[in-house]
C-alpha cells in the first residue's frame, strides 16, 4: 500500500499505482485541510481516518476495528447499481454492434476505396482513475503524416471526402463499442480526451481531472446537451461542468435516457 505525503507528485503516485481511493490519516484538522486541497482535484474517493479522538467501537467505519473514519468525497459508482450499468453496457453493446455491423462494413468499404488500409484508428485516452487505454475509431484523416493532437475542424483538408460524413453522424465512434465490451468504456459517461488534452486542461480547471470517477463513455451528458465537436478552453469548461453534474447525479435511469436522447443528438448536433 503506497504511502505518500502533501510533498510529493500525488497525480504520479495515484496513476502509477492506479489508485482509487485515498485515506488521509489525521493529527490536526488545520493539517487535514491543506492534505484535501492537494488532492481534491483527483478523481478519487477520500476517507479521513481519525488518529485522535477514541473511536466508538458500534461504529461501522472502523478501520483495523481501531480507527473511526468518515466519507469525505465517494464516488456514485459502487454497489449493485455499478454491477447493473457494467451487464447494461455489454447487453447494448452487443445489440448496437449487430444493427450497426451494415454501417460499419459500408464506411469500412468507403475508406479502403478512398486510401486503403488501415480502416480503424487507434489512440491513448485516459479512463477511470486515470487508467491509460486504447481508444478505437473509424479512420476519417488521410494516412500522411501530422500532428494528430490538432483538433479537426469543418474544412479540414487532412479529411478523407468520405471522412466528412462518416463524422457528421458520429459513425466513426461505433467501433468503441469495443472498448465497451473490452471494459474500458461504458455506454454513457464523460467522452474521453486524448491525453495531452487531460494535462492541459487539468492544470486551467481545478476540478477537471474528477470527469474520470467513472469509465468514460460512448456518450454522455454534455454531448446530448450540445457539447460536441471542435472545443475551445470556454466550450471545454462547459463540457467539465456536464460531466460533474452526471457524476453528482447519475442513476440507471439518467444513463437510459440520455442513451435515448443521444439518437435525436446525432442528428441535431452533427459533429465535425
Amino acid at each position: 500500500m503506497p504511502v505518500f505525503s502533501q510533498d510529493e507528485d500525488v497525480r504520479s503516485i495515484l496513476e502509477y499505482h492506479e489508485l482509487g481511493q485515498i485515506w488521509v490519516l489525521e493529527n490536526n484538522p488545520k493539517d487535514t485541510e491543506k492534505l484535501i486541497i492537494n488532492i481534491i482535484k483527483f478523481s478519487v474517493d477520500i476517507l479521513i481516518v481519525d488518529l485522535v479522538s477514541k473511536a466508538n467501537v458500534l461504529s461501522q467505519n472502523l478501520l483495523y476495528d481501531k480507527f473511526e473514519f468518515r466519507k469525505y468525497e465517494i464516488s456514485k459508482f459502487y454497489g449493485p447499481n455499478l454491477l447493473l450499468k457494467i451487464l447494461l453496457d455489454k447487453i447494448l453493446s452487443i445489440i448496437f454492434l449487430l444493427c450497426a455491423t451494415p454501417i460499419l462494413l459500408v464506411s469500412a468499404l468507403m475508406i479502403i476505396i478512398e486510401d486503403g488500409f488501415p480502416i480503424i484508428f487507434s489512440q491513448d485516452r485516459t479512463g477511470w482513475d486515470g487508467r491509460r487505454f486504447k481508444i478505437f475509431k473509424l479512420r476519417t484523416l488521410i494516412k500522411k503524416k501530422f500532428d494528430k493532437t490538432i483538433q479537426v475542424t469543418i474544412d479540414d483538408q487532412r479529411k478523407l471526402k468520405c471522412g466528412s460524413f462518416i463524422r457528421r453522424y458520429s459513425i466513426d465512434e461505433i467501433p468503441q463499442l469495443f472498448n465497451v465490451l473490452f471494459g474500458d468504456m461504458s455506454i454513457v459517461g464523460p467522452r474521453p480526451h486524448p491525453v495531452e488534452l487531460d494535462i492541459k486542461y487539468s492544470k486551467l480547471f481545478l476540478n477537471y481531472l474528477k470527469r474520470h470517477k467513472c469509465n468514460p463513455g460512448l456518450t454522455g451528458w454534455a454531448q446530448v446537451n450540445g457539447l460536441r465537436g471542435f472545443y475551445t478552453d470556454s466550450k471545454m469548461k462547459k463540457r467539465m461542468e456536464h460531466d460533474l453534474w452526471y457524476l453528482n447525479n447519475w442513476s440507471i435511469l439518467l444513463d437510459l435516457y440520455i442513451i435515448f436522447k443521444t439518437f435525436y443528438s446525432v442528428f441535431k448536433y452533427k459533429g465535425d
